[in-house]
C-alpha cells in the first residue's frame, strides 16, 4: 500500500507542480505581453510625434513658398506698373501732368471714402477693412516712387 500511496502522492504533487508551472508560465506571458504592448505604445507615440513634426515642417515650407510666390508676384506687378508708366512715351506736357495727378486724386478720394465709412458705420471690421485697403493702395501707388539716386552711367552732363 505504501507504494500505491507513494505513487498517488507523486502523481498529485507532480500535478500540483505542473499546475504551478503553468500558472507561472501564464503570469510570465501576461507580463511579457504587457511589456510588449507598452513598448508598442511608446513606438506608436514616437511615430505620431514624428508625423506631427513632419506635418509642421511641410506646413512651414508651404507657407514659405506662398510668401515667396506672393513677394515675387508683388515685384512683377511693381515692375509692370513702372514699365506701363515708362511706356507713355512722348505726349503733351499737360497730358503727362494730368496722368501724374490720377494717383494722388484717387488716393485722396479713397481716404475720403474711408473717412466717410468710418463716420457712417460703427462696425469695427468694416472700418478696419477700409483702412487696410486704403493704406495698401497708398503704399502700392507711392511705395517706390522716390527719386532714384543719379549714378555715373545715368547722369546727364
Amino acid at each position: 500500500m505504501a507504494d500505491i500511496f507513494g505513487l498517488g502522492f507523486d502523481a498529485v504533487t507532480g500535478g500540483v507542480f505542473g499546475l504551478i508551472g503553468t500558472i507561472m508560465g501564464r503570469a510570465a506571458g501576461y507580463f511579457e505581453r504587457k511589456l510588449a504592448f507598452t513598448q508598442e505604445q511608446a513606438r506608436w507615440l514616437h511615430e505620431y510625434k514624428l508625423h506631427e513634426l513632419q506635418m509642421q515642417a511641410r506646413q512651414q515650407e508651404t507657407e514659405l513658398e506662398l510668401a515667396l510666390a506672393a513677394q515675387a508676384g508683388s515685384w512683377r506687378g511693381l515692375e509692370t506698373s513702372i514699365r506701363a508708366e515708362a511706356a507713355i512715351g512722348q505726349a503733351s506736357q499737360w497730358v503727362i501732368n494730368l496722368l501724374r495727378l490720377v494717383r494722388p486724386f484717387l488716393t485722396l478720394l479713397l481716404w475720403l471714402i474711408t473717412a466717410w465709412i468710418f463716420y457712417i458705420t460703427k462696425n469695427g471690421a468694416i472700418v478696419e477693412a477700409a483702412v487696410f485697403a486704403a493704406s495698401a493702395a497708398t503704399l502700392w501707388w507711392f511705395g517706390d516712387r522716390a527719386v532714384k539716386p543719379v549714378t555715373g552711367l545715368n547722369s546727364k552732363v
